[in-house]
């Protein structure tokens, strides 16, 4: 054996080698990276950013290009192997080469460069653009006939060439890429885009208070009780009726029945005439929360009235309910205040106001209450019992222990939650005797 004639030799044999690690291990970097990482970096002014990001436009150039040189690469180190085991005139000098030359390709070339790469995608994938850049160009002419024979061979399957089309994320990955940024967004704010994102799955009907639990005015009631609901009412808005809901008249501003107590002209003629100024707005139920929304910004409304098919009204929904889906309660201590319906009266034991949604005290105190069925506790309760409870009555849910406290115009109006310290499966009813 020459020393001399095989030093090219074995230094070629150690070149193609680095070349197939580098196609294994940058093709893995390339293939993992963050596309939107690279393009927030490319927008950022990174020139390596910008060619890297033109290079995943078209994988098909630069996997081409990547195949060409792995290829290569591998054929002619296998046959300088061979020709190095053949002059060292031994008789098992070339399986014993082959063997030695598949542990170090599948060792060094393929595994060490692999793993390497899947844990630094962003640096080896920046780093090797540029070389990307230049072999794309090179080894075009070899994609163009390698490309055509391989597509020529899969029409003979009748196998079309795929369109590929813009790398945007469904709303379900969008979802999961939230859900596992919790090293970089707030718990809180992470919460808040979630909530954002369910705005299309959430309607008016899952949120709206129920028609009953309405504050407003009929015009028919004296004018004493009339006064003394303007003088108390907690809100800004109220609508204006006669004798039912659905007779509506139209909504006053408190500030503007101020203005006209404090001039000494509000009267009912003149009530009924400022709450003609501003006709209520009503939308179908069903409406999604995301489009509600939409709507009520283009038609600067704060609230409206959900109907139903037949144009009953069915519930009210307000701007505010629907910021309240994204943001949480709106309370000045977070801390204290869980939610609105519930009263704490010991440890793992609520006292709830029945017309409060599953989905609000589920997520303001983390129950799991179903969610599929009715949109209140009183319709779950009813809807369990399939009749109208006595006070007393004891209804089991999962393992949630409910007990009605209160009952009026054919509703449940308030009951005591028992909470569980872990839920289970669903238990059948129960009533007290």
């Amino acid at each position: 054996m020459n020393a001399a004639l095989d030093a090219p030799l074995l230094l070629a044999l150690l070149g193609l080698l680095v070349i197939v690690a580098f196609s294994s291990g940058t093709e893995v970097a390339m293939l993992s990276v963050n596309r939107y990482r690279i393009r927030h970096r490319a927008q950022a002014g990174s020139g390596a950013a910008r060619t890297l990001e033109r290079l995943l436009q078209k994988p098909d150039d630069w996997l081409g290009a990547n195949l060409v040189i792995l290829a290569a690469a591998s054929v002619f180190a296998s046959a300088i192997a061979t020709i190095l085991a053949q002059r060292t005139g031994y008789p098992y000098a070339v399986p014993l080469t082959g063997a030695l030359l598949t542990i170090v390709v599948i060792v060094f070339c393929e595994l060490a460069p692999k793993i390497y790469a899947a844990a630094n995608p962003e640096g080896v994938a920046l780093h090797a653009a540029g070389i990307y850049r230049v072999l794309v160009l090179v080894a075009r002419p070899a994609l163009w006939l390698t490309n055509s024979v391989a597509r020529g061979f899969l029409r003979l399957f009748r196998v079309a060439r795929a369109t590929a089309g813009p790398h945007a994320l469904s709303a379900e990955e969008l979802r999961l890429v939230v859900t596992e940024a919790a090293p970089v967004i707030p718990a809180r704010h992470r919460q808040m885009l979630l909530s954002i994102l369910d705005l299309e799955r959430i309607t008016v009907n899952d949120i709206m208070i129920p028609r009953q639990e309405i504050s407003g005015i009929d015009v028919r009631e004296s004018w004493e009780d009339i006064l003394d609901q303007l003088q108390q009412t907690p809100h800004t808005r109220l609508p204006v009726y006669e004798g039912e809901l659905d007779n509506l008249i139209g909504l006053v501003h408190m500030k503007r029945v101020a203005h006209e107590l404090v001039r000494g002209t509000l009267t009912r003629e003149r009530l009924i005439e400022v709450a003609r100024g501003r006709e209520a707005y009503f939308v179908p139920e069903g409406t999604a929360l995301n489009v509600q929304l939409v709507q009520f910004q283009r038609n600067r409304r704060r609230l409206a009235f959900v109907v139903n098919e037949y144009g009953d009204i069915e519930g009210l929904v307000t701007l505010e309910d629907i910021l309240e889906e994204i943001v949480g309660e709106f309370t000045s201590d977070p801390a204290t205040v869980t939610h609105k319906d519930v009263h704490t009266e010991r440890p793992g034991v609520f006292i709830v106001n029945a017309s409060a949604t599953i989905r609000a005290l589920n997520r303001s105190l983390g129950w799991q209450l179903p969610t599929g069925g009715p949109k209140t506790v009183n319709g779950l309760l009813l809807e369990q019992l399939e009749t109208i409870p006595d006070s007393g009555t004891m209804v089991r849910v999962g393992n949630y222990e409910f007990e009605v406290l209160q009952v009026g115009d054919n509703a449940v109006r308030t009951v005591r939650v028992r909470v569980p310290a872990a839920p289970k499966a669903v238990l059948p009813v129960s009533r007290a005797p």
